[in-house]
């Protein structure tokens, strides 16, 4: 396949009221495509382990002799936590070495071996024989979806033109609510057929190893970033090396080491918010409608099968509400207002709608309206991190520079689902007794202070709009 050369300057041709896309050459768009469909297929993976977390836990912990029912949802709860909090160490722990490595031997190569790790521990996944050996395969799949992100949109940034940088960085991060739908959809079928001896779990995990064949089209047609090449080969060999992805200079340096703790605390405060809050709605709605099903007397297997319908369609819901979130991110941060009002709009909005669904959420019919409205104040925050986090950086740290944002943000954030699995297995426990959705409550509206941290770090944060990327 021949593609044109994108380094065509089309500039002088082009005007400010002109689309953003227009100029783009066909690599322009095999780039962005083959980098949103990583992402895409990663994000896939995150939301089918949500969907999956409580029956997998469940059907791998069995049921211990001489433990009430009370219990045992207690300490499935908290195990539900904790095995998400593995999950996003695996995450981060990744996220930082594949960054790293992604400014020292490239973007495409290091997407590769990013895509091909997610998939196939995914696949693994399914095979699980206890809770422990399902939480050793999820922090092995998180190791390969933590790369992903960093290195794709350091690709997209440093092969993109200016005018359309922004754009494309945010169709990236809004398909990325594709991923998470398709997750959803796996599970709404899975929830409609009838039981097929195999747990549905299973084949969802089975399902998530698709993304492997994404590797060939990177492999066959991707190059690296013209950028990423100078700055590979400028200076003095070893000399440059070291720098390449160099985590010492991001704290050196007196303006690296700001643009890097701001975008780290801008990043804790989404994950905890998304991964510690938003994420667990799977968990409200099954904890809020079960007693619903049983009360019409159907079988346990038909109203396991019933509450997979009911969250798939909630995911469903919540990543429609995401991805216009992201594009309203998009929108604003490059029409508008700058990156820092915007950011400071949707964290206050992203705190309220998140408290208000925890606590109100109480019929079907309430799905239909207060999970979109969350998932788009939730998730549009991350259109912010892919826009600004390449932004902040030169291009032999920006890989490095935004892995470290978010995964070291998710490192610490790790500690919001396991928070949340504390104040709803152990603290809020007691408010269970008559309401079973009661502890999931308390914990999720406790935990929406979180986003205020984002607002705090604001101050000391650069505005980039308007900028060209730092080389």
């Amino acid at each position: 396949m021949h593609f044109d050369d994108p380094s065509l300057n089309t500039a002088s041709a082009i005007k400010d009221s002109d689309p953003w896309y227009k100029g783009l050459t066909k690599y322009h768009w095999f780039v962005l495509i083959v980098a949103a469909l990583g992402w895409l297929f990663d994000t896939m993976d995150q939301q089918l382990f949500n969907l999956a977390r409580v029956p997998a836990i469940t059907e791998l912990y069995g049921k211990p002799a001489g433990m009430s029912p009370e219990d045992l949802k207690a300490a499935i709860s908290s195990m539900g936590g904790t095995a998400t909090a593995i999950f996003m160490v695996g995450w981060a722990i990744g996220g930082l070495f594949f960054g790293i490595l992604g400014d020292k031997i490239g973007r495409a190569k290091t997407m590769l071996m990013t895509i091909l790790i997610y998939s196939i521990f995914t696949g693994l996944s399914a095979f699980s024989t206890g809770v422990y050996d399902f939480m050793a395969y999820r922090f092995l799949t998180g190791l390969g979806v933590g790369g992903e992100f960093a290195v794709g949109v350091a690709l997209v940034a440093e092969v993109m033109p200016d005018r359309a940088r922004a754009y494309a960085l945010g169709w990236l991060q809004a398909l990325s609510a594709i991923g998470n739908m398709t997750a959803a959809l796996i599970a709404i079928v899975l929830g409609l057929v009838e039981d097929t001896g195999v747990s549905r779990w299973r084949i969802m995990f089975i399902l998530g190893t698709m993304p492997a064949l994404l590797a060939i089209a990177i492999r066959s047609r991707l190059k690296e970033p013209d950028r990423w090449a100078k700055a590979k080969v400028t200076g003095e060999g070893a000399a440059v090396e070291k720098e390449l992805g160099s985590v010492r200079e991001l704290f050196t340096d007196k303006t690296l080491r700001r643009n890097t703790l701001v975008g780290m605390t801008l990043a804790f405060a989404g994950v905890v918010g998304l991964w510690g809050i938003g994420f667990f709605s799977f968990d409200l709605i099954r904890s809020v409608f079960k007693k619903h099903f049983e009360a019409q007397g159907l079988s346990p297997d038909m109203v396991n099968q019933k509450l997979t319908l009911w969250t798939g369609i909630t995911s469903l819901l919540q990543n429609a509400g995401a991805f216009l979130g992201v594009h309203a991110f998009s929108k604003v941060t490059n029409t508008r207002l700058g990156r820092k009002p915007t950011f400071a709009i949707f964290f206050v909005l992203a705190m309220f709608m998140t408290a208000f669904t925890f606590w109100n959420l109480d019929k079907f019919s309430e799905i239909f309206w207060m999970i979109p409205l969350m998932g788009f104040c939730q998730i549009a925050l991350f259109g912010g991190y892919a826009i600004y986090f390449p932004e902040l950086f030169p291009t032999r740290l920006r890989s490095t520079g935004t892995s470290f944002c978010y995964n070291v943000g998710r490192l610490i954030a790790a500690l919001g689902p396991f928070t949340l699995g504390y104040l709803s297995g152990t603290v809020f426990k007691s408010t269970g007794v008559t309401d079973p959705s009661m502890p999931m409550r308390y914990a999720g509206v406790c935990m929406c202070s979180f986003f205020l941290i984002g607002l705090m770090a604001l101050p000391f944060a650069p505005e980039t709009k308007g900028k060209p990327l730092p080389e």
